[in-house]
């Protein structure tokens, strides 16, 4: 016994070195030819699989040293199915090939693999639950919680509801389930009203049902339910801190807005592990602390903290809203480096990174070399070109990515619409709205129609731009109406300029952009008069106009400046360059005035 428990413990070792195919392949051989594998011990079976090389596909290896077993049992099955989810099905037909029965312990092991992979519309659940039924197992409480899970995170709440109702026994576990899922489903006020019949019924707490039920009131913006879940169950430690409720935590102030008391939970934490920092680098970014983000960042690989991909992808994000090419392009050098899985997520980061910072060459190229594109990857592309003018390269990308056989969304379609209202393809731009409704049964929102209104407008099409607007089946927004304003200014309609020009003042009466625009409009026809008129309301209403920030990168580090604002440190010197810059353009202006007259002086002598 001893001396095939040490080979067998010497071969998994071997198998583990040897990842080429062949080699495990005879390896596997000699343990099937040898009779090393006839005791039946399940954990040494998971090793084995489990060492296989890349190229040897699980399923097959399963299923060769599943053939060699002559005394199966119910534990050896349940052990495959937790070690292996890709091949849970299969580990569970040939349990009933077999003849091994499943016990209470099989459904919910086979249960959790689905409440870790669930996808929508995934109807697996339901094949389970019928093996269930007819096994006499429907009732067990440990079953039915695992039901709960399954159905929810597949997307079936109406189901788990309903396993929920007829539950023998609802503990924590059913509850949290239930809570969970409405979160998954995206109904997280149903998560936060089961909270509270929870506690009226007196079920115990403890950290996973407060991490749901935070994650519930960070997606409804309930800063006061979360606050108190806070202050009752973590400071008054009624339940155990654990890194996913202080994660909670912090994801649940960042998504009201609080960013301080974020912070403050993030100081407190004893260990600060990857998940810690990416959902404070994210949540800065969601805040629009975009700065602050790339502090932290910093911070973390100070710490010597490895970033995964979702911290990569928030700070190739941070880098692109304020343009931040020289740090964007560090994590590009560092994900070169640590040789990061160059995804489609992350490509994506990439690719609207540099065009968003102006390197849309560099977008390009990264673009080109991705080994998988989706279609946020392509989306992007298209965005970056069409942004920087460059029309026809994005409807040329848009082409490739339907011959590619990707189906464009909503966002890809903003994208060439963009493109060929900066273009002046007015043709086109009809034909892809048209292709969105009718080829892609996409429903247009108010974007689009913004769009198709700057498209029509800026080709000089006003009437056309109008009937869109009178078309459209919701109600106008500013924005739109503010784009034929400006399409009516531009081409001088004066008619239906001051039509526009009043309903959006009357939309927007304390907004300075339909005021200024009506002035303009009126100052092209010199209606003074009209012009002192709207001046003079602009003052009565007391509108403000929203200051205008900008960003500056200077050796790495990142300025903000905002109009007529002398917050910032070195703001004196900036105001002083100025000044020397407006002398020494008016002395310019003097010199080239002087010569011009000099030069009609001697004219008139000669």
């Amino acid at each position: 016994m001893q001396v095939l428990v040490y080979l067998r413990n010497a071969i998994a070792s071997l198998s583990k070195n040897h990842q080429n195919l062949k080699q495990w392949n005879q390896i596997q051989s000699t343990i099937i030819t040898s009779g090393l594998y006839t005791l039946q011990d399940a954990i040494f079976v998971a090793k084995l699989i489990q060492c296989a090389p890349l190229s040897q596909p699980q399923t097959s290896s399963l299923r060769l040293l599943l053939n060699t077993i002559h005394t199966p049992n119910t534990r050896l099955f349940n052990k495959l199915i937790t070690s292996f989810p890709k091949t849970t099905l299969l580990s569970y037909a040939k349990m009933h090939e077999m003849g091994v029965q499943p016990d209470k312990h099989t459904f919910p092991l086979l249960l959790k693999i689905f409440s870790k992979n669930g996808v929508p519309n995934d109807h697996l659940p339901f094949m389970v639950y019928a093996q269930v039924f007819k096994l006499g197992f429907d009732h067990d409480c440990f079953v039915c919680n695992g039901f709960i899970s399954a159905f929810g995170c597949s997307g079936f709440m109406k189901n788990a509801c309903k396993v929920f109702d007829e539950s023998p026994e609802r503990d924590i576990v059913a509850w949290t389930a239930l809570i969970n899922g409405f979160v998954k489903n995206g109904v997280p006020g149903e998560a936060l009203r089961c909270f509270v019949e929870m506690r009226l019924k007196g079920v115990v707490i403890d950290g996973f049902t407060v991490a749901s039920v935070l994650r519930a009131a960070a997606l409804v913006g309930d800063y006061c339910f979360g606050k108190r879940v806070h202050g009752f169950y973590v400071e008054t430690g009624r339940v155990v801190l654990d890194g996913s409720v202080y994660c909670a935590l912090v994801d649940m102030y960042f998504k009201c807005g609080y960013c301080e008391d974020a912070c403050k939970v993030f100081d407190e934490m004893p260990y600060r592990d990857v998940v810690a920092w990416t959902v404070v680098v994210a949540g800065f970014v969601q805040c629009k602390k975009y700065q602050d983000a790339l502090s932290f960042f910093r911070r973390m690989l100070l710490d010597n903290v490895v970033p995964n991909e979702f911290t990569l992808t928030s700070v190739l994000s941070a880098c692109a809203h304020v343009g931040a090419l020289d740090q964007g392009r560090l994590v590009h050098r560092y994900m070169e480096h640590n040789d990061c899985n160059l995804n489609a997520v992350l490509g994506t980061s990439l690719v609207d990174m540099y065009a968003k910072c102006g390197c849309v060459d560099k977008a390009l190229m990264v673009f080109e070399n991705l080994q998988v594109k989706n279609v946020h990857t392509w989306t992007a592309m298209i965005n970056g070109l069409a942004v920087h003018g460059d029309a026809l390269g994005a409807l040329n990308i848009f082409s490739r990515m339907l011959e590619s056989g990707l189906r464009p969304n909503d966002v890809t379609f903003l994208g060439v619409l963009g493109a060929c209202s900066h273009g002046g393809f007015v043709d086109e731009g009809k034909k892809l709205f048209e292709m969105m409704r009718h080829t892609y049964h996409l429903k247009p929102n108010m974007e689009h129609y913004g769009c198709m209104v700057d498209l029509l407008g800026r080709a000089g099409c006003l009437e056309d731009a109008k009937q869109i607007i009178d078309n459209m089946p919701m109600k106008p927004s500013p924005g739109v109406l503010g784009a034929l304003l400006g399409a009516c200014v531009s081409h001088k309609d004066f008619v239906m300029g001051e039509h526009i020009g009043n309903i959006l003042v009357n939309l927007q009466q304390n907004h300075n952009t339909g005021y200024a625009l009506l002035a303009n409009l009126y100052s092209t026809c010199q209606n003074w008069e009209a012009v002192a008129r709207v001046r003079k309301l602009m003052k009565g209403t007391q509108v403000e106009k929203t200051p205008g920030y900008s960003w500056i990168e200077v050796a790495g580090s990142m300025h903000e400046f905002k109009a007529f604002d002398h917050s910032h440190s070195e703001f004196s010197c900036v105001y002083l360059m100025l000044e020397n810059l407006i002398l020494q353009m008016k002395m310019v202006d003097q010199a080239q005035w002087n010569e011009g007259f000099d030069l009609v002086s001697s004219t008139d002598v000669g």
